[in-house]
């Protein structure tokens, strides 16, 4: 293996993994363990409105379900770097542990800091984009 196919695989890895835990995080999470009410409830103690709540549910899983199958990486990634931020401000005032009562900050500033590295490489290897460009660069333009 050369160190270009490295780098590109070492990439999907990331991005698939994060691609899991935004679904996770945001279809397991948030409506089997605490429920979108419960989810809501969450968020209106940090004194956000209800609609910031759907809106990182909706994100986190779209964008998770983009990231696993390596659709405009970037862009998804990109979006999905306030989404973390925030999460690491709303777990700020419970410690830095995230298996302290309320989860403390540093899971959320990791999956912000990964986030934010899938933004800055794309894709990688093993994603829908990237076949998709492939497909369109081997068929030949249609004659007018």
């Amino acid at each position: 293996m050369n160190q270009s196919t490295l780098n590109q695989s070492g990439t999907a890895l990331l991005r698939i993994s994060l691609g899991v835990i935004y679904l996770a995080h945001s279809v397991y999470l948030k409506i089997f363990v605490f429920t979108l009410p419960g989810t809501v409830a969450f968020f209106e103690s940090l004194g956000l409105p209800a609609v910031v709540a759907y809106g990182t549910f909706l994100a986190e899983a779209v964008g998770g379900f983009a990231l696993l199958i390596g659709y405009q990486s970037r862009l998804v990634a990109l979006a999905l770097v306030p989404i973390a931020l925030g999460a690491t401000w709303a777990h700020a005032d419970f410690g830095w542990v995230f298996s302290a009562q309320g989860g403390g900050w540093e899971y959320p500033l990791f999956l912000t800091v990964s986030t934010a590295v899938v933004a800055l490489q794309g894709d990688g290897a093993f994603s829908l984009h990237r076949a998709l460009e492939s497909r369109q660069r081997a068929t030949p333009a249609q004659a007018i």
